[in-house]
């Protein structure tokens, strides 16, 4: 039988370099939720493996094995039917890939009735696919495979904007001045409202966004767009970029950001989501 998963958009509230493995690899501190946005990926089983990609930003992908999906069911084992409904933006920041991936997992393992891959599979197919798979608020160290509990975090509400434009990772991390930034605070606090959690973030830092914005101006221009929404309590750019988060404290406000920036901006990407909660 069919089964399809949902594959949020992954916010980096947060996002501290703290150093730099022999390897290359950079460490990181992050504080990581995810958005009621994202793409869906349905599995069948068949005889053959195949992928095809259908939604608003299928353009931006093809069904070829380079694709995160299919190498998520090579990793599985399965072969299988897979359509891959896409609605996020490519190369965006917010771990579309990885998401898409981490459902392909979760849809394929129930399908088969098997369990999920080792932890080294799983990170192997990509650091962000782990907390991908998580899909919780968490607080992500090391090069991604570090997933730490954080306490429960208030109700709140983001407006995501992306000026569809892409940024290539490595190039943001080689125009980074430091790699060996501080971290966040020892201990995640409880944070006890929206304010709270706004403030918190307030004070931590994306050390790539200085990087990304030298990068694609553009980049800039969607942050102050959000700041200057009624309602909006921080403004940042996730991951990489270049999709920037507007948080918001109700969702008739983040929702009144979404309408005003499309209206301004109608080639851009606009979305206002919830915060996901974790599942009881």
């Amino acid at each position: 039988m069919a089964e399809t998963d949902f594959a949020p958009a992954k916010i980096n509230l947060t996002l501290h370099v703290t150093g730099r493995r022999a390897d290359g690899y950079h460490l990181l501190d992050s504080l990581v939720v995810f958005a009621g946005v994202g793409d869906r990926v349905t599995v069948e089983p068949d005889a053959a493996l195949s992928l095809a990609v259908t939604g608003p930003m299928a353009a931006g992908l093809s069904g070829e094995g380079d694709n995160l999906v299919l190498h998520a069911a090579r990793a599985m084992g399965v072969t299988a039917r897979i359509v891959l409904d896409k609605h996020l933006p490519v190369s965006s920041g917010i771990g579309g890939g990885s998401a898409d991936a981490a459902a392909t997992l979760r849809a394929l393992a129930r399908m088969a009735g098997r369990a999920l891959p080792e932890a080294g599979a799983v990170l192997a197919l990509g650091a962000d696919v782990p907390v991908c798979l998580a899909g919780r608020p968490v607080r992500m160290t090391g090069i991604g495979e570090g997933l730490g509990a954080v306490p429960a975090l208030p109700a709140a509400w983001l407006v995501l904007v992306n000026p569809r434009v892409g940024v290539s990772t490595p190039a943001v991390f080689k125009a980074l001045a430091r790699a060996d930034n501080a971290p966040m605070p020892r201990e995640v606090p409880r944070l006890r409202g929206v304010a709270e959690l706004a403030a918190f973030v307030q004070m931590q830092r994306n050390d790539l966004e200085a990087p990304a914005m030298a990068l694609q101006p553009v980049i800039g221009r969607v942050k102050a767009a959000l700041s200057a929404q009624a309602g909006c309590m921080v403004a940042r750019m996730s991951g990489s970029g270049a999709t920037c988060f507007g948080l918001f404290a109700d969702p008739l406000a983040a929702s009144a950001a979404a309408r005003a920036i499309r209206a301004a901006e109608p080639e851009w990407w606009v979305a206002d989501a919830p915060v996901l909660q974790p599942q009881s």
